[in-house]
C-alpha cells in the first residue's frame, strides 16, 4: 500500500496546471449543494425565529398555554418538514449524482490526463442517470441504517462503501447493490487506510474553514483526487488478489 504522501503527490502532480478549472468545477458543485439545502435551512430558521418571537417571551407553561400558541408553532414545524423533505429530493435527483460526477472527474484527470472538469461532471453526473441515482440513495441509506445502531457502525461502513461511486462509473453493467458489495470487499484491510489518509487532510481543512471556507476551492479537489489515488490502488489490489467476493 502506498503512503499517504505517495497518494498526495500524485494528486497535486494531477492538478497541476489545472487548479483553476478545479476550483471552479468545485466552486459549481458546492454552489449546487447550498441551493438543495436551501429550502431546509431557510424553512429551519423561519421556526427558529417564531418560536423566540413567540415562545421565548413567556417564561412559564402558563403563560404560553394562556396564547395558545400550540397550533402556530406546530405549522411552523409542519413547514419545515416539507421543506426538508424537498431538500433531500434535492439531494437525492441532484447532488447525489453531482458527487459521483465530480469524484470521477478528478478520478480521469489523474488517470487519463483528462483536464475538461466542469463537462466531464456533469456528462458523468446524468449519464445513465436513474442507475447513479439508485445506487448513491442505497449506499447512503444502508449508510444510515448502520448508524441507527451506533454512530461507530455509520462511520466503519461510510468507509466500506466509499469507493462506491468510482464503481458504478467504471462497471456500467453493474448494479447498485453489487457495486456496494465490490466496494466493500476492496476496502477490506483499507478501510483504516482511508480513514488515515482523510485525516491528514485536517490541518488543511482548518485552514480552508478559517479562510471564510475560500480555502476550501482548493482543498476540496485535492483531497478528492488523492481518494480517487487511493481507489486505484485498491482496485489494482483486489484484481491482485484475483478479484475475490
Amino acid at each position: 500500500m502506498k503512503t499517504n504522501q505517495q497518494f498526495k503527490n500524485e494528486a497535486l502532480a494531477a492538478l497541476r496546471g489545472n487548479w483553476g478549472k478545479a476550483v471552479l468545477i468545485t466552486l459549481l458543485y458546492l454552489i449546487i449543494t447550498c441551493i438543495a439545502s436551501a429550502p431546509s435551512t431557510y424553512a429551519s430558521w423561519q421556526a427558529d425565529s417564531y418560536v423566540q418571537q413567540h415562545v421565548g417571551q413567556y417564561h412559564n407553561p402558563f403563560q404560553l398555554a394562556s396564547k395558545s400558541l400550540g397550533p402556530e408553532i406546530m405549522q411552523a414545524y409542519r413547514n419545515t418538514q416539507k421543506s426538508n423533505a424537498l431538500s433531500f429530493f434535492l439531494d437525492v435527483l441532484l447532488v447525489f449524482p453531482l458527487m459521483l460526477g465530480y469524484a470521477n472527474t478528478m478520478r480521469k484527470l489523474l488517470v487519463d490526463g483528462d483536464n475538461n472538469l466542469t463537462v466531464n461532471t456533469f456528462r458523468i453526473a446524468f449519464s445513465k442517470y436513474w442507475r447513479k441515482v439508485w445506487g448513491m440513495l442505497w449506499m447512503n441509506i444502508l449508510i444510515f441504517l448502520w448508524s441507527l445502531l451506533f454512530f461507530i457502525p455509520g462511520i466503519i461502513k461510510s468507509f466500506s462503501y466509499a469507493m462506491t461511486p468510482f464503481i458504478l462509473e467504471e462497471n456500467p453493467e453493474m448494479g447498485a447493490v453489487e457495486a456496494i458489495h465490490r466496494s466493500r470487499m476492496m476496502m477490506r484491510g483499507h478501510k483504516f487506510d482511508l480513514f488515515w489518509l482523510e485525516l491528514s487532510f485536517i490541518g488543511w481543512i482548518i485552514l480552508g474553514i478559517l479562510t471564510a471556507g475560500i480555502g476550501l476551492l482548493w482543498i476540496i479537489p485535492y483531497m478528492q483526487t488523492a481518494i480517487a489515488a487511493f481507489y486505484e490502488e485498491v482496485k489494482a489490489d483486489y484484481a491482485l488478489n484475483g478479484g475475490l467476493d
